[in-house]
């Protein structure tokens, strides 16, 4: 086979090859704040003391992203079934003291009891981060709380069954407790893109909150 070189009569071997590594920001809400999955960063089990980070590996060869992220989940967190979105690579050249490592992060956001017991820590207690971690999760929560901003529940974060509007709100304020405006004007946004079940919630004092589930093209 005829070897590639390129303008400058260099082969692809003549250049020099970064580490690629995939990193996750898991967001979820849990007793009622937006929280993030967290792994401990033991490197190597070096005596240091130890910092929080985001799951991640390096990618194998022959292995595409999505499946390297599925694997460091289960390998770090013990939790299977998730699909990662991608959002950015981070290629700072000094972002990791091993090398030259660019990592693709990627974000997943799915109901708590998906996570089994998994560590998830409030988005307002973490601390410092190991490598570029805390700017990869700032990424991933300005884009959760930009999906929010305008349609319901976008994510499914409170699962397959049917919701009230006070659900709906609650879990829109926990993902980003900043969210502007009054509680008539989120229904007016949020109520035309639902389906109503014709149900009500059962079990409750007062009067019954009408049911709820996402549109299909939701």
């Amino acid at each position: 086979m005829t070897t590639y070189r390129d303008s400058s009569g260099k082969a692809l071997t003549d250049y020099p090859r970064p580490s690629v590594a995939v990193d996750t920001a898991v967001l979820t809400v849990a007793g009622g704040a937006l929280s993030v999955l967290l792994v401990d960063d033991a490197r190597d089990g070096a005596a240091a003391p130890k910092t929080r980070r985001l799951p991640g590996t390096f990618l194998h060869e022959g292995e595409v992203l999505a499946d390297a992220v599925r694997r460091s989940l289960a390998d770090k967190a013990g939790v299977a079934g998730l699909e990662p979105v991608q959002l950015h690579v981070f290629d700072g050249p000094d972002r990791d003291d091993r090398g030259w490592v660019l990592s693709v992060a990627h974000l997943v956001a799915v109901p708590a009891p998906l996570l089994g017991d998994a560590a998830l820590v409030p988005i307002a207690d973490v601390g410092p981060l190991g490598f570029d971690h805390a700017a990869i999760l700032a990424l991933a929560v300005a884009r959760l709380r930009a999906d929010y901003a305008e349609h319901p529940d976008p994510w499914g974060l409170l699962g397959e069954g049917p919701f009230t509007l006070l659900d709906l709100e609650r879990l829109h304020r926990a993902v980003d407790p900043g969210r502007p405006g009054r509680k008539d004007t989120f229904r007016r946004l949020m109520e035309p893109q639902l389906v109503d079940t014709g149900d009500l919630e059962h079990g409750t004092v007062g009067k019954p909150a009408r049911l709820f589930t996402r549109s299909r093209g939701d």
